[in-house]
């Protein structure tokens, strides 16, 4: 959701993305939760995550992924940027420890956890060769690392519905949206496990998890709801131009329509790899 000839500028990047989650914490709970969570348990088990492990949860947003790996009888630390998605995962789950911090900047000593995980946080990042080798730093020797994507839109109709739409009008960013790395780019899993194998771990896999998802409701709002570059891409359009993006999304999603809402193919990309 970039123009490939943008420059990024991955400080102007990351500043927007932080305020942009501050502001969207409760609308991302409410509408996209529903559908990352189901990733989680597969994300935990590619950390090997279990019984008396230290874990950081890195992007936790609402805290889903710390709660349930101190389910597993982990110790879990959550971290996200938004101040606004920290207080709401310390009020959801009040039994976890959450933080503010920066993926790219980590405040803890090296060697500080057993597994570090992160649901769909890559693709927020403006640097994430940087967040990924301190994802490496702070493991322990024989640590795991695992994140998660969105596979290619084709795979994974939501979000990629939505891409799609904006491609097929043609809608250009608007010129104060910051030029971040390509939306998709972990998608290609070659580059995923690079980005692990750059950051010094070893033992590297990529899986697919793929289900069909029921959604119910109106797509167009949720995903501008639930998003902070895809909104900001389609609000920054006149409102003819939204209009289209609208209308090509409802005909794009026509085809998985069913009785009381849409069923919806979805895939992901999880990537993990350990160190040494």
């Amino acid at each position: 959701m970039s123009s490939p000839s943008s420059v990024i500028d991955p400080d102007a990047f990351n500043a927007f993305e932080a305020a942009g989650w501050e502001e969207r914490a409760t609308t991302y709970h409410r509408t996209f939760l529903p559908l990352t969570r189901r990733v989680i348990e597969p994300l935990l088990d590619a950390a090997s995550v279990g019984p008396g492990m230290r874990v950081l949860d890195v992007g936790s947003g609402p805290g889903y992924v710390a709660a349930a790996a101190a389910a597993r009888d982990a110790t879990a630390v959550g971290m996200d940027i938004a101040p606004a998605m920290v207080a709401l995962a310390r009020t959801l789950h009040p039994e976890v420890e959450f933080v503010q911090g920066d993926a790219e900047r980590l405040q803890f000593a090296d060697d500080s956890f057993d597994a570090v995980v992160g649901n769909f946080a890559i693709p927020h990042l403006g640097r994430p060769e940087h967040a990924a080798a301190e994802f490496a730093r702070v493991l322990s020797p024989r640590g795991r690392v695992a994140l998660s994507t969105w596979d290619v839109p084709s795979a994974s109709r939501l979000p990629g519905a939505f891409y799609d739409a904006i491609q097929e009008v043609g809608a250009p960013p608007p010129s104060d949206l910051p030029t971040g790395p390509p939306f998709y780019a972990f998608a290609d899993e070659p580059a995923f496990t690079g980005l692990l194998r750059d950051a010094g771990l070893v033992d590297l896999t990529v899986s697919t998890v793929a289900f069909s998802y029921h959604f119910v409701g109106d797509l167009f709002d949720c995903l501008v709801d639930g998003t902070v570059r895809a909104r900001s891409l389609v609000f920054g359009q006149p409102e003819v131009t939204q209009a289209r993006i609208r209308a090509a999304l409802d005909r794009l999603m026509a085809e998985y329509a069913v009785d009381g809402g849409f069923d919806l193919p979805i895939s992901v990309k999880v990537a993990s790899g350990r160190a040494k």
